[in-house]
C-alpha cells in the first residue's frame, strides 16, 4: 500500500510538472483540485481508508451513530413543517454511507411512519466510496429507501426537492483560491516550478469574484495577510437554490463568519492538510496522499443562499444543535445501556461532538436555510436556556 502510495505522488508529480511546462504557472485552486481530484492520482478518487481511525481524520458520524440519530430528529421536524406525502432527503457529499446508514435506522425504529415518506438521495463522486455506500445500504436499497444521483445530472435540474438538502463536510473539500495582501495590492498565489521543483509564485488575480467577494462583505485583508477564496462553493450554493422547490438546506462544515474568518490574527489563512490524523501547513508534499482543507466562510454562504432564494433559518455552533435536539438525553441513555469502562468510552467520544475546545463542538458550525415556508422553529436552533435536561 506504502509502495502505491508513492507511485501515485510521483505519477501526480509529474502530472503536474507537464501541465505548468506546457500552460505556465496554474492558480493553487487548479493544483489543490488535481491533489483532491485527479481522476487517477487525486485524494479522493483513490482507494483506502480517509475516515476514522485507520485513515487521516475524522469526521462526526464516524464518531458514533448518535450523530446520525440526531440528525434524523431534526430532519423529522422539518417533514411536520413541511407536510405532504413524501420527504426527500439529497445528502451531497455522502462520504463512506455511514450517516445515510444512521439516519435511516433511526426513522425506521423510531418513526416507521416517516420511514415509509422518506426518499433518500446519495450524491459523491469517488468510485471507491461509491462501491462502498452500495455494499453499507444494500438493505436500504432493496427496500427501496435510497437512490444514487450522478453529481452533473443533479446540478442541471431546478425546483426539485421537497425536504431537505444535507451535507457534512462538503464544502472544506472544495479547491481553493489563496490570496494575499502585497504591497497593498491583492495577488494570488500560482504554482510553478524550478528545476523540477514545485513552488509558489505570485500574480494577478485570475478571477475577478475574488476581489468582488471580499469587497461584499467589506473585509479588508492586512499587509501580507493570506486568505482563502473558496468559489466552488459559491456555486454549489446557487445550485442548491435552484434545486430547492420547498423545504430546507441543512449544512455541517467547519468554519467561521467572514469577520472571524478573515481576522487579522489568522495571518496565514486556515489551509490545513492531514495525513494520519497529523496537521500541516505544507500542500506541496504527500501529493495525492494527504486531505487539503480551508474553513468555510459562512457569511457567503448566507449571502449567497439570499441570492439564490434561500431565506436564512439559523446559524449555531454543532454543540448546541446536538444538545438541542436531545444529545444529553441520548447519553444518559446509553451510559444506562452500557455501565462501566465501556459507557465512560461512550461518553468520552460522544463529549468530542461537543466539546468546545478540543474536540468539534465550537469549530464546526450548522447552517440551515429554508425555502417555501415561513418562519419554521427548529430544535437544533434553540437557545440552550430552552432545553431540557
Amino acid at each position: 500500500m506504502e509502495k502505491e502510495g508513492r507511485d501515485r505522488e510521483e505519477g501526480l508529480r509529474d502530472f503536474i510538472l507537464s501541465q505548468i511546462a506546457a500552460r505556465g504557472p496554474v492558480t493553487f485552486m487548479q493544483f489543490m483540485d488535481w491533489c483532491l481530484y485527479h481522476p487517477r492520482y487525486g485524494y479522493y478518487q483513490s482507494g483506502g481508508t480517509k475516515v476514522g481511525k485507520g485513515g487521516d481524520y475524522y469526521t462526526s458520524p464516524c464518531v458514533h451513530p448518535v450523530f446520525g440519530h440526531l440528525i434524523a430528529k431534526q430532519l423529522l421536524q422539518m417533514a411536520e413543517v413541511l407536510g405532504g406525502d413524501s420527504f426527500d432527503v439529497v445528502e451531497v457529499g455522502a462520504g463512506r454511507g455511514f450517516l445515510c446508514k444512521d439516519i435511516l435506522h433511526w426513522m425506521k425504529g423510531k418513526a416507521p411512519d416517516f420511514y415509509q415518506r422518506i426518499r433518500y438521495h446519495l450524491v459523491e463522486t469517488a468510485p471507491f466510496l461509491l462501491s462502498e455506500q452500495r455494499v453499507r445500504l444494500a438493505r436500504e436499497d432493496e427496500e427501496g429507501k435510497v437512490f444514487w444521483l450522478d453529481p452533473k445530472t443533479l446540478r442541471g435540474r431546478r425546483d426539485w426537492v421537497v425536504g431537505c438538502i444535507l451535507s457534512n463536510e462538503l464544502f472544506d473539500a472544495f479547491p481553493v483560491h489563496r490570496v494575499i495582501l502585497d504591497h497593498g495590492e491583492l495577488k494570488e498565489f500560482y504554482v510553478s516550478q524550478q528545476n523540477g521543483q514545485l513552488k509558489e509564485e505570485l500574480g494577478v488575480l485570475s478571477d475577478p469574484k475574488i476581489a468582488s467577494y471580499f469587497e461584499s462583505m467589506g473585509i479588508f485583508l492586512q499587509e501580507q495577510q493570506r486568505a482563502e477564496v473558496n468559489l466552488k462553493a459559491l456555486e454549489w450554493m446557487e445550485d442548491m437554490g435552484r434545486l430547492l422547490k420547498r423545504g430546507f438546506v441543512l449544512t455541517i462544515d467547519y468554519g467561521y463568519q467572514a469577520e472571524e474568518l478573515y481576522a487579522s490574527y489568522r495571518h496565514e489563512g486556515t489551509l490545513l492538510c492531514y495525513y494520519r490524523h497529523r496537521a500541516s501547513d505544507d500542500p506541496y508534499v504527500r501529493l495525492g496522499r494527504q486531505d487539503m482543507t480551508a474553513h468555510v466562510n459562512f457569511t457567503r454562504l448566507i449571502q449567497k443562499g439570499e441570492d439564490a432564494g434561500l431565506r436564512f433559518t439559523g446559524f449555531v455552533p454543532q454543540f448546541r444543535f446536538l444538545i438541542g435536539l436531545g444529545l444529553l438525553q441520548e447519553m444518559e441513555s446509553l451510559e444506562k445501556e452500557e455501565p462501566g469502562i465501556g459507557g465512560l468510552r461512550l461518553r468520552l467520544a460522544l463529549k468530542h461532538l461537543i466539546e468546545p475546545e478540543t474536540g468539534m463542538g465550537e469549530v464546526f458550525k450548522v447552517l440551515i436555510q429554508h425555502k417555501g415556508v415561513e418562519n419554521p422553529t427548529l430544535d437544533g436552533l434553540r437557545e440552550l436556556q430552552d432545553v431540557t435536561v
